[in-house]
């Protein structure tokens, strides 16, 4: 059997697994529990032989990603000790992320670019990224208003999120958007994983570099070059290991969390959800088409590391991929390397639409009805603290509590949300990803670069 036939039987399965589980779990219809399992696993089978046709390395992390699933159904707590997988893959990630940005950013300015066009870069970069990250806190204002998900709730935390929000407290620190960016110690920056912190000194070191003459210059840029390709064959390698990664942080997402918090919680769920897809179709999708983006090979490139972020709804985990699949696309090394990780900072498109969504939501949790006033003031906060946070744990709950907080609500509403965190950090991590994906075409495509 041909892979095209393949592939419409598995969509055709996914259509008739999904529609039975949506029916069974609404009590719209009941479906034997183990006919549903036969279902499932005829899918993930049918899957299984795409992905060994295939070859697709985004086929095995689907494969993986429902493998994941069915075990934290089947045997819950030995799917939470899967962890360690994705903590191997994140860890190798961080391995990989410092000396492949600051290789690849110095290359690009002190051996291919000039620095003026760095700081046209720099400029068209962030007017982008302000735009667009103040329509998604709109587009969150206004789903939420629309469907009102918190009004006549009852929502309370339960222990686990009160001990989980209380440990996310305690490590909140201080936090200066602007002296945030400069390093005080560049080991510490890569130590912190702190990205935009690694990117400015890169873009320093470049700089210094280009003004070096002679043949030091040279031998230092072909040795960073080397440097480049090295990782990105690292970042091949570690790769591999990606689809087991995604499994494991899937199933111990589901094994922890649980299916039932989502009865108290889908309203919130679905809301950010449907508002994350039109964001994507309103803004994401007319921006491509304004500078002529090559859809499908677009996302032909950004499918495998997209896949990465949704399952470990990490951005640092599909960062490396990412990178490499927007050069092999087209776009220069100089543009991804600046434009993508400064992106993953100041241009967190589902994040920044989460935050406003959330703050009104725990505000009509609390019976609270914000004014237009009040609402727009909330906007202005979230886009000042959600700028440059991108490398802080548990940095979208520390600006949610502190939004809140600002708005005389009570912070502890906001630890409920916390049970189904995963779930939503999958979908805004997945946009980010997405919209900066998109930037990088957009300052190349300024840049007449593609």
């Amino acid at each position: 059997m041909d892979k095209r036939k393949l592939l419409l039987i598995l969509l055709l399965l996914f259509f008739i697994d999904s529609t039975f589980h949506l029916l069974n779990w609404f009590e719209v219809l009941e479906v034997n529990a183990i006919l549903l399992q036969i279902i499932r696993w005829v899918f993930i089978l049918v899957l299984g032989v795409y992905a060994w046709k295939s070859k697709s390395l985004t086929v095995y992390i689907l494969l993986c990603m429902f493998l994941g699933i069915e075990v934290a159904g089947i045997a819950p707590n030995w799917a939470k000790e899967l962890k360690v997988l994705s903590d191997i893959f994140l860890r190798l990630i961080k391995t990989i992320i410092a000396p492949l940005l600051f290789s690849t950013l110095v290359v690009g300015i002190a051996g291919h670019s000039d620095l003026k066009q760095v700081g046209r870069m720099g400029l068209k970069s962030i007017i982008y990224f302000e735009v667009v990250t103040t329509i998604a806190l709109f587009i969150g204002l206004a789903a939420i208003n629309i469907t009102k998900a918190g009004k006549g709730s009852s929502l309370n935390a339960q222990t686990e999120q009160v001990d989980k929000a209380n440990k996310l407290l305690e490590q909140n620190h201080s936090h200066n958007v602007i002296l945030d960016i400069f390093p005080e110690n560049i080991a510490k920056s890569v130590a912190e994983n702190q990205v935009l912190q690694i990117v400015v000194f890169s873009i320093l070191f470049g700089i210094a570099l280009s003004q070096v003459k002679g043949g030091v210059k040279e031998k230092m840029v072909q040795s960073i070059e080397g440097l480049a390709e090295v990782m990105f064959k690292f970042t091949n390698l570690v790769m591999y290991t990606a689809p087991l990664a995604v499994g494991g942080a899937i199933g111990y997402a589901i094994a922890t969390m649980g299916y039932g918090v989502l009865h108290d919680l889908i309203k919130l769920l679905m809301t950010l959800y449907v508002a994350l897809i039109i964001f994507i179709l309103v803004v994401l999708v007319p921006i491509g088409l304004i500078v002529k983006l090559p859809f499908k090979k677009f996302l032909q490139h950004i499918s495998e590391p997209l896949s990465i972020a949704f399952a470990t709804a990490s951005s640092e985990a599909a960062l490396p991929k990412a990178m490499e699949n927007l050069e092999k696309m087209g776009i220069p090394r100089k543009v991804v390397a600046f434009v993508l990780p400064t992106g993953f900072s100041f241009n967190l498109d589902g994040t920044t639409l989460y935050l406003s969504l959330a703050s009104v939501f725990i505000a009509q949790v609390s019976g609270v009805d914000l004014t237009l006033g009040q609402q727009v003031y909330m906007c202005l906060i979230l886009m000042l603290t959600s700028k440059g946070v991108a490398g802080v744990r548990g940095a979208s709950f520390l600006i949610l509590v502190s939004t809140v907080s600002s708005l005389g609500l009570d912070p502890q509403k906001a630890f409920a949300i916390l049970a189904i965190d995963a779930f939503m950090d999958m979908g805004r991590t997945s946009v980010n990803l997405m919209g900066n994906c998109l930037a990088t075409y957009v300052i190349a495509k300024w840049e007449r670069e593609v």
